[in-house]
């Protein structure tokens, strides 16, 4: 059955090929992205072409913007069956180097930016007692990464938010789901869109070599797998789809796809699973 689904950050990466994967699968797709009328307007003219789909100004980071998308999206469609967190941002460097504006620019995305989609939606959801929200977040959904660690911070902060979502909201039949991608070739990676980096040059140059040589092999190693598994970004695209048209009630509440992981993602969501069961156990008995 078609479904109506928001997607944000559909100019780029995961976000678009999301956003013409489900259009060309038959699913009414609302494209929210920065820029309709000006450095997107080419992207969004071309996806707007496409059936089934409509583009929508949307600033994640305004509250009033993310009113208005919303608000037009509901008066024209009645509903939202489903939505796809995918914006955000990455960025790169030492802690001790990052302006604690620096990291309130990326939680304001890639945290705030999740809760202020997740709250547009909530009451129609909860008003139907239906519905799907799927969050785009990073990695094996529990460890973090030296030079990185604001990014996984606000990532893990959106892992926190699936997972207790998924009670809170069992009465009103919401599936929530976390999709760990691991390194893939899109924008985000390969530079060519801009990051929230550590800014502070004197901080940086107080940790010397080591740390540069640190933060360069790991990158090294990072592209070389990235090559070395052949990463595909439609991996991303169609694991979004196969999770929109998966029977209700059986979705997963994390879903890894990472080949690089080999696995060993996967084993970490279930051994961390068995664990917070052991956990609960201890204090509801």
């Amino acid at each position: 059955m078609s479904k109506t689904i928001f997607i944000t950050g559909t100019s780029t990466g995961f976000g678009k090929l999301t956003t013409i994967t489900l259009a060309n699968a038959g699913h009414t797709v609302i494209a929210g992205m920065r820029g309709v009328n000006g450095k997107n307007e080419a992207v969004a003219k071309e996806l707007s072409a496409l059936p089934n789909m409509e583009v929508v100004e949307i600033d994640i980071t305004n509250d009033e913007s993310v009113k208005a998308a919303f608000g037009h999206t509901l008066t024209k469609y009645g509903h939202i069956d489903v939505l796809v967190n995918n914006a955000a941002v990455s960025g790169f460097g030492l802690l001790e180097a990052y302006s604690l504006d620096q990291i309130r620019q990326m939680f304001e995305v890639n945290f705030y930016g999740t809760l202020r989609t997740i709250f547009a939606v909530l009451p129609g959801m909860r008003a139907a007692k239906s519905g799907l929200i799927i969050n785009i977040t990073t990695g094996a959904s529990g460890h973090t990464l030296p030079f990185m660690i604001p990014y996984f911070a606000s990532k893990f902060g959106v892992e926190s938010i699936t997972e207790g979502l998924q009670d809170e909201l069992a009465q009103y039949n919401i599936e929530n789901v976390s999709i760990q991608p691991g390194v893939y070739p899109t924008e985000m990676n390969n530079g060519s869109k801009a990051g929230v980096h550590a800014d502070k040059p004197k901080i940086i140059a107080e940790y010397g070599d080591e740390a540069a040589q640190k933060f360069n092999a790991m990158g090294t190693a990072l592209f070389s797998k990235m090559a070395e598994f052949n990463m595909d970004p439609q991996t991303i695209a169609d694991g979004i789809l196969h999770l929109v048209e998966m029977e209700k009630g059986s979705r997963p509440l994390r879903y890894p796809l990472d080949a690089v992981a080999q696995g060993t993602d996967q084993e970490f969501i279930d051994a961390r699973a068995a664990i917070k069961a052991k956990w609960l156990s201890k204090y509801n008995n």
